[in-house]
């Protein structure tokens, strides 16, 4: 195993790709402690010891007319979420002016369902310039299906990223939702970046997928040029079809996280919903290649506490120093 992970660092240090082959070796091996170690060194050779803080609104919860298997917000569920057309201006600011006291690099107005019309983007578009006027906050959307029109309003609106999680690898996909593909979501993906957007994009671990399933998502975002990848630990929630799913164990979490590092080095890797689940026994996913989290509340979840999430961070000798265009 340690000459195996050593031929990875070395590898990676000269500019080579992890394939596919390596990475399923990696993850057979019974001693995974080596791999988390060698993750976190390849971390802090390409992305130091800087921590990439962001945080999400819900701008408008429920009443989704996809079906995608984990999610409380699908209409097809019965599930006991708060359900809403769009968040008041007031109360997002109060919410985007607190992320901005901590210190958080981005923010992202978040909304259910396929896509955003023209109608709904003029409620948010006054949400989108009272933060920008009055937070230093780097701006986010994540909004469903694009079209150009309303990408390019987005970009209009002073975002610079946008958020579509591929969810999981191409071949899992159907597994987990049938309304719409895998394939939309990628060209949602390019036609931001061709807008001039940065692009975020990762997926749910612990759906019925097999770690091979994780390792094509991670390459398959990789060749996408991703360098924002959000992992979020399925949260099993009462009415959807996955509510009795169990909470993936620790070490699986971990090594998929290494995985995830070692064939994405120049990568973001964030801690996104279900994290909280794993106790402080969480922080740990940031000693195995992870060096960003979703801080505070999700979708339909609640998260730590901000304040308590960058204590253990400093304690791991992270730094939350903003770059000056965000991360």
């Amino acid at each position: 195993m340690l000459a195996l992970v050593q031929q990875c660092i070395s590898r990676v240090l000269s500019g080579r790709k992890i394939d596919r082959e390596t990475a399923l070796q990696l993850a057979a091996c019974p001693d995974q402690t080596a791999l988390w170690s060698a993750a976190d060194d390849i971390r802090q050779r390409f992305m130091g010891k800087r921590f990439h803080l962001c945080s999400i609104i819900n701008a408008r919860s429920g009443n989704c007319t996809e079906n995608c298997r984990f999610c409380a917000q699908s209409a097809r569920y019965h599930t006991a979420i708060k359900t809403y057309e769009c968040i008041t201006p007031d109360k997002a600011l109060t919410i985007a002016e607190d992320n901005d006291t901590h210190g958080v690099d981005r923010l992202s107005l978040v909304t259910s369902g396929h896509s955003v019309d023209r109608e709904t983007l003029d409620l948010l578009s006054d949400i989108y310039e009272k933060i920008n006027r009055q937070t230093s906050l780097s701006l986010c959307a994540s909004m469903g299906f694009l079209e150009e029109t309303i990408a390019g309003r987005l970009v209009d609106l002073g975002v610079t990223r946008y958020h579509c999680n591929l969810e999981t690898s191409k071949k899992f996909f159907s597994t987990i939702c049938t309304s719409h593909t895998w394939d939309e979501k990628t060209a949602t993906l390019r036609i931001a970046q061709n807008k001039g957007m940065s692009i975020c994009s990762g997926g749910i671990i612990g759906m019925g997928e097999t770690m091979a399933d994780r390792i094509d998502l991670a390459l398959e975002l990789n060749q996408l040029g991703v360098l924002s990848i959000p992992i979020n630990i399925l949260t099993p929630i009462s009415g959807t079809p996955l509510e009795r799913y169990t909470i993936l164990p620790l070490q699986e979490v971990l090594t998929t996280i290494a995985l995830f590092r070692l064939i994405n080095p120049r990568a973001v890797i964030r801690m996104a919903g279900g994290r909280q689940q794993l106790g402080e026994e969480q922080y740990r996913c940031f000693s195995a290649g992870a060096n960003g989290a979703i801080v505070g509340n999700y979708l339909t979840t609640v998260g730590n506490s901000v304040d308590h999430d960058l204590r253990q961070l400093r304690r791991m000798g992270f730094t939350f120093t903003r770059a000056e265009t965000g991360d």
